[in-house]
């Protein structure tokens, strides 16, 4: 008998037959032939369809209980729809192997092209995707060469070698972080005038280095970076102070997270003669009763409204100086200790409600006016006006 080459199949007959008592395998297939024979005429005489090559090999499996006989026969074929539902068909119309009575039922009639396009699908998809994972995204090739670029621009200074951006030795305004990874984060953002301690302690080689810029120390939202602040401002003329956000380093800072920390640097004084400057008890009373006079606000308050809407439900509070330049960004429950620490304050403009600790502060630090969610009902040091008033 001819056998049908695989790659020719369309479709598979599944039937399951019941015999009513034993049978072999040849019985079961000499039936199907012998039965079917002339059923369906000349053209789909199921001999001559094999030895054509339209129908395969017919594959039966028996299996024997109680002198009963249970199995299965599946009929390729590479025949269209309809001839192969015909055949189908047919088999069923089988009643005896042998002495034994039959009962064929036809299961299915499945496409086998079907499965082959199910593999199809789903070994594209792999194949696919280690093909994107093989090639880089185009974003991600610029980002990884400019990023080399940039680590290519780190320079080193001093005796100590210390890391710092291309534009340090020629910038009146330097900016000091804490180690190489923060000075590498800076360039990724255009911002080449930096230099790095490499450590929480002062570099012998940087006061030098430093000398007669304007220095901003921005260090890490955590205790490190209090305890740097703290040290630094003892050694070196340090004019301005920034810190990340809460819980962050500057080197995994977003450009919009260090734009908005840079813009809310705090000045700093370092001089003990400086601090001991401000007004004592006995010039005081005269600066407080010239206060108890009315502070107007500016003829144009827009940008003082735009800042009050900015920190609506933050909690913050904005220091300003005579421009209304933000010097300071601070939490409201910080700002008294913090006004205690920052010269050249002209207003605040807060989210919440003033408190005596803030007034007194406010008043100690010669603020003009504080703009917050509601007036006071008792005549402050300080003058206070509402949001409403803008």
């Amino acid at each position: 008998m001819g056998k049908i080459s695989p790659v020719s199949i369309k479709y598979n007959i599944n039937a399951e037959i019941r015999l009513s008592g034993l049978a072999e395998r040849p019985d079961v297939i000499g039936a199907v032939f012998g039965q079917t024979e002339g059923l369906l005429g000349d053209d789909l005489e199921l001999r001559e369809l094999q030895k054509s090559g339209k129908i395969g090999r017919i594959e039966v499996t028996l299996t024997k209980k109680d002198r009963k006989t249970f199995g299965t026969i599946i009929i390729p074929s590479s025949m269209g729809k309809s001839e192969t539902a015909l055949v189908g068909a047919a088999i069923e119309t089988i009643d005896r192997v042998g002495p034994s009575e039959s009962k064929i039922r036809v299961k299915s009639i499945k496409d086998v092209r079907q499965s082959k396009r199910d593999y199809v699908m789903k070994r594209a998809k792999v194949l696919l995707r280690e093909l994107i994972e093989s090639q880089p995204d185009v974003k991600e090739m610029k980002l990884e060469v400019s990023e080399d670029v940039r680590i290519g621009d780190v320079e080193h200074y001093g005796d100590d070698k210390l890391p710092g951006g291309p534009d340090f030795d020629t910038s009146d305004d330097v900016i000091i972080v804490e180690g190489r990874a923060d000075v590498v984060n800076l360039l990724r953002y255009g911002i080449k005038n930096t230099v790095a301690l490499n450590g929480a302690k002062l570099p012998r080689s940087l006061p030098d280095l430093v000398k007669g810029k304007n220095i901003t120390l921005f260090v890490d939202g955590d205790r490190g970076g209090d305890l740097i602040i703290k040290n630094l401002t003892k050694e070196i003329n340090i004019k301005l102070v920034t810190k990340a956000p809460d819980g962050k380093e500057v080197e995994e800072l977003t450009q919009k997270e260090i734009i908005t920390a840079l813009r809310g640097k705090t000045k700093t004084t370092t001089s003990r003669t400086s601090k001991t400057s401000r007004p004592t008890r006995d010039t005081k009373p005269a600066r407080r009763t010239s206060r108890r006079s009315t502070v107007s606000l500016p003829k144009d308050t827009s940008d003082l409204k735009n800042l009050k809407e900015e920190i609506v439900g933050d909690g913050a509070a904005l220091i300003l100086d005579e421009r209304l330049q933000t010097l300071g960004r601070v939490p409201v429950k910080e700002l008294a200790s913090t006004l205690e620490d920052i010269d050249g304050a002209h207003a605040i403009v807060m989210d919440g409600k003033t408190n005596a600790a803030i007034i007194k502060a406010a008043d100690s630090a010669e603020i003009k006016y504080i703009i917050a969610d509601k007036k006071p009902t008792r005549q402050t040091a300080v003058q206070v006006y509402s949001g409403a008033d803008l």
